[in-house]
């Protein structure tokens, strides 16, 4: 019987042995587990399938104390729930890959203190960046921390794991890693990101708004995305939702003037309305995200509170979902011992997540078709942007694996933007990869943003100062740091260094509260702890 792991033009797999009769519990790792958000949530999803409730999960992490507090949450989660799963923690990433069914990453390379560079040395150089997780400066430098980590994975998942083991990666920067993973880690590997679903739910709201006035439905209705018909096509956080159909109705010529018509997205989304505007089409992500992955709407300071709003992190605040992760981090720490005395949550079907990972494992393991939207490698299913590079498109699971159906070209705008990232992105692997000090300064210099902002000297300044602060999370870069510090050095002396703006904090950077400030309102603080967040390393810095 052909394994999950065999990749086709547009198919990943099929179903294996042990799917047809599901009399052992399949076990499924968890790679970065001290998250915050995502163990549990996704641990919670899975055992609402009643099929997996008896499944063993190893949960892994470097920092035992996060580990250690997560597990006891997830560990009351199922005795209050009485499912016979079973949790093994470990900070031996390959004795929890060991005979692993399927591998989900959940890392965040360096933490929050590499986080943090990716963010602060970029500002100095006048790159004001939202998220700074996928393209742009910070994104790139969190490639080249995190691909060489899910590289020791995939090491790991082909020494140990069962032979047909699934890699289901939620890490960023999401495009690189599925790139890495499937071209140099000899395993199979899919993205999962909630992009497409947060869209889908707006457009939705859109519709609803619009089909209430023109009475189409009734005043106290409500519009599901699962009503509106949707194909979204692109790169992770580059989707564009390229048919929309409601009742029958194109809407997708529509979106516009419905958008413009909401009465919240004409503030919180400017620029993505602007998008459409321009492009013709929606995309994907949230207008923070989206802003730093082009080079119109972020390069001048004075115009970029133009284009955001400071309402939600996610719309645009400089560093934001930096702040929120740090906040969110440092009050789970303070405030867990309350945590455990909250009413343990209720496992069900209804209670799941949008998250697609459970939906796939339970396509694979019961037979129950699903259809998402997932980052593969691209193999003729975008017929306007390279083959071997990430896309994210519709994909439909079943006990036959993951298959993915042809989707064409792309609109011509919406493919010439991400083409522009797809070149970012493969310079990025290439020299994540390989070590490459010259190809990840051209990776920088083509990137949208970052090349709106710097010149060339400037640009190659800064990845050499990115290199000699994120040092311990670059092994493949250890031979090559001296020489960045001699280049800094000799830049200094020689009054060459570009004009930095020391101090600056971004245009629109909000305070960062402390736990006394955040335990004002306690409510707030424990819904932002709970919220998506990528777990630690996976190993020790150098």
């Amino acid at each position: 019987m052909p394994s999950r792991n065999q990749m086709g033009p547009q198919a990943l797999g099929s179903a294996l042995d042990h799917t047809e009769n599901h009399s052992m519990p399949i076990k499924i790792a968890m790679i970065g587990a001290g998250s915050i958000g995502f163990t549990r949530k996704l641990m919670h999803d899975i055992l609402a399938v009643p099929e997996l409730a008896d499944t063993h999960f190893a949960f892994m992490d470097i920092n035992a104390s996060n580990l250690d507090m997560v597990m006891q949450l997830a560990q009351r989660d199922i005795d209050a729930n009485g499912l016979p799963a079973a949790i093994t923690p470990t900070t031996d990433r390959r004795e929890a890959i060991t005979d692993a069914d399927y591998v989900i990453s959940v890392v965040r390379q360096g933490g929050l203190d590499a986080f943090q560079l990716d963010i602060d040395i970029p500002l100095k150089y006048g790159i004001d960046q939202c998220v700074g997780d996928t393209i742009c400066a910070g994104g790139i430098m969190y490639g080249q921390r995190t691909i060489p980590a899910l590289l020791d994975v995939c090491e790991d998942i082909r020494a140990v794991a069962k032979p047909d083991a699934l890699f289901l990666n939620y890490s960023n920067p999401m495009a690189m890693n599925i790139w890495a993973c499937n071209q140099y880690g000899g395993v199979p590997t899919v993205g999962l990101c909630h992009g497409v679903q947060g869209g889908h739910w707006q457009i939705a709201s859109c519709i609803e708004h619009w089909a209430k006035k023109e009475g189409l439905i009734a005043a106290d209705a409500m519009v599901h995305r699962n009503e509106v018909d949707i194909i979204c096509a692109g790169i992770n956080h580059q989707t564009w939702y390229i048919q929309v159909q409601w009742r029958g109705m194109d809407m997708a010529p529509r979106l516009l003037e419905l958008f413009e018509a909401h009465p919240e997205y004409p503030t919180t989304e400017k620029l993505r309305i602007d998008m459409i505007r321009r492009f013709g089409y929606y995309t994907t992500e949230s207008n923070g995200h989206v802003s730093e992955y082009v080079p119109w709407y972020r390069k001048r300071p004075d115009e970029i509170n133009d284009w955001i709003d400071l309402s939600r992190w996610i719309n645009g605040e400089t560093g934001g979902y930096l702040r929120v992760c740090t906040e969110g981090r440092n009050w789970f720490e303070t405030d867990f011992p309350n945590w455990m005395k909250q009413e343990p949550p209720t496992i069900a079907p209804d209670k799941r997540s949008e998250e697609h990972g459970s939906y796939i494992i339970e396509g694979l393991e019961t037979g129950r078709p699903y259809r998402g939207h997932f980052n593969m490698i691209n193999q003729g299913h975008i017929t306007n942007l390279p083959d071997g590079c990430c896309i994210e498109i519709p994909g439909y699971v079943d006990k036959n694996g993951i298959n993915m159906p042809v989707v064409g070209d792309l609109p011509l705008a919406c493919a010439a933007t991400c083409a522009a990232s797809v070149q970012v992105q493969r310079m990025a692997v290439e020299a994540a990869v390989h070590g490459d000090v010259t190809l990840l300064k051209q990776a920088m210099l083509h990137d949208p943003l970052t090349a709106a902002v710097c010149n060339p000297e400037e640009i190659w300044q800064m990845t050499d100062e990115m290199l000699v602060a994120q040092a311990r999370w670059l092994p493949q870069y250890q031979e090559h740091i001296p020489a960045a510090q001699a280049r800094l050095a000799e830049a200094e002396r020689n009054n060459t260094r570009a004009q930095l703006r020391e101090g600056w904090k971004g245009a629109a950077r909000l305070h960062t509260k402390s736990v006394a400030e955040m335990a004002q309102d306690k409510a707030a603080a424990t819904m932002n702890a709970a919220a998506a967040d990528k777990g630690e390393m996976t190993k020790e810095p150098a």
